[in-house]
């Protein structure tokens, strides 16, 4: 489903992504840990194409993200082909970046009538089955500012499921929430990996890593510096810069 080679990613004389290697198959969750810094939401931006990779590929489901290839050269697509991947990559931000003029419902149904060309009635129809899945169907008139941030944040993701997605992303869901609304939104990220929904989670969860993940990946200094299944890095980390990081969360 999903496979990154070599890429690389600098913003000016900064080296943020140095040549990472990754691949992740359908219906599986991987969680991604690391210090801040370490290049982990670069990563998910790189593979949506919000940041152009300076050198590497990012496939999804066999498609070339951002570019088409023409012999050994690389060409970048219009934006309204890049669009048109994007619409099957789900993103889930830290900040939610609902609408605030739209309900709960019209944020989820909008983008399913620009996006997909879905009719009003189809688009709405599909938004209360979303927000009936992350349990906020009475919430559906409610505008962002009279939800809660775990509230808001369960209507982003039925907002990423709506167009249908091969891929969810997701960047620290539950970093910008107070602590009592985290297993909310942690609930619902349960409920999709059960559902086999095959997503790549940057969080400092180590207790949903452990859980739900099928791979566990820790980058630092913009490389994975380990990876496989929970057990083995969050039980038994080969690498020190691993055990350094772990020794620090798992308190």
């Amino acid at each position: 489903m999903i496979e990154l080679t070599g890429v690389h990613k600098s913003f000016g004389s900064i080296e943020v992504l140095r040549g990472v290697d990754l691949s992740a198959k359908a219906g599986t969750v991987t969680v991604i840990l690391g210090p801040s810094g370490s290049g982990k939401s670069t990563l998910l931006r790189c593979i949506n194409h919000l940041e152009k990779v300076d050198r590497g590929t990012v496939r999804v489901d066999g498609e070339l993200i951002g570019y088409r290839q023409n012999g050994n050269r690389l060409h970048e697509l219009s934006e309204r082909q890049i669009l048109k991947q994007r619409a099957r990559i789900g993103f889930v931000f830290q900040n939610f970046n609902l609408f605030p003029h739209l309900t709960a419902l019209q944020n989820v149904a909008e983008a399913q009538i620009s996006a997909l060309r879905r009719t009003t009635s189809q688009a709405y129809e599909k938004a209360h089955e979303l927000l009936e899945l992350v349990d906020l169907w009475d919430r559906a008139g409610a505008y962002p500012r009279q939800l809660s941030g775990g509230q808001q944040q369960r209507v982003a993701i039925a907002r990423a499921l709506a167009l249908d997605p091969k891929l969810i992303l997701f960047d620290e869901p539950t970093s910008a929430l107070d602590p009592e609304l985290v297993g909310e939104v942690l609930d619902v990220l349960r409920d999709l990996a059960a559902r086999g929904t095959t997503m790549i989670v940057v969080t400092h969860e180590i207790g949903f890593a452990r859980e739900a993940a099928d791979t566990v990946v820790f980058m630092d200094d913009g490389r994975i510096v380990e990876r496989g299944r929970p057990d083995q890095v969050l039980d038994n980390p080969q690498h020190e810069r691993t055990r350094a990081f772990l020794s620090k969360v798992l308190v």
